[in-house]
């Protein structure tokens, strides 16, 4: 009886419930290797498509592909470039100034006039010529056809010699000036050229424009 008093009186131990810190170490525990195992198993990004360029929808939403280049989209709202407008830039070009004036007429240098000095025509020379009215150098341009007359000093008046007739005109220098230094640069057949500078000191020159 003694024996079995004594086992009754003794205390029943309780079993121990963790402790807070033990419960929240336990939870750091899971969550890192939850998170390990997350990325261990994360599968590989998906590799670029080819082509590189992201692929470019018409108003339609659908894409247009670039005929010759697969994977390759091009925008079909894109203008069309210079060379594929047929009534662009091109074709201005096409009836502006240079279609208004026809090449090489009056010329024969296939150069319409106003366009700059011109290169001197084979077998001809060049001979610069002082007019005595300056104001007619207004009314010509490069390319103008023009005859050459020269009056002499002691002529009667309305007297002038014909010296060059339909003589290509190749500059007009300093048309603007006005200390007598304009001249008229003339292309002239070698004949033509001696007679005009064998006129008589004092001769007056003047021109008559031909189409």
């Amino acid at each position: 009886m003694a024996g079995a008093e004594t086992a009754a009186l003794r205390p029943v131990r309780r079993p121990r419930l963790p402790r807070n810190s033990t419960l929240l170490r336990a939870a750091l525990v899971a969550v890192l290797l939850g998170l390990a195992a997350a990325v261990l198993h994360t599968p590989a990004g998906c590799p670029p498509p080819p082509g590189g360029a992201p692929a470019v929808t018409s108003p339609s939403g659908a894409p247009r592909e670039r005929s010759g280049v697969a994977g390759e989209t091009v925008d079909a709202t894109a203008s069309p470039g210079r060379d594929a407008d047929p009534t662009g830039s091109n074709a201005a070009t096409a009836t502006g100034r240079d279609a208004e004036i026809p090449a090489g007429r009056g010329t024969g240098t296939g150069q319409p006039p106003g366009r700059g000095p011109l290169p001197l025509p084979a077998g001809s020379v060049g001979v610069p010529v002082r007019l005595a009215e300056p104001a007619a150098l207004s009314v010509v341009r490069p390319g103008t056809r023009v005859d050459l007359l020269a009056a002499p000093p002691a002529g009667p008046p309305g007297e002038a010699n014909l010296l060059a007739s339909r003589a290509l005109v190749l500059d007009v220098v300093g048309a603007g000036a006005t200390d007598g230094s304009a001249a008229l640069y003339l292309a002239l057949q070698p004949e033509q050229a001696q007679r005009a500078v064998g006129q008589p000191e004092g001769s007056r020159f003047a021109i008559v424009v031909r189409e």
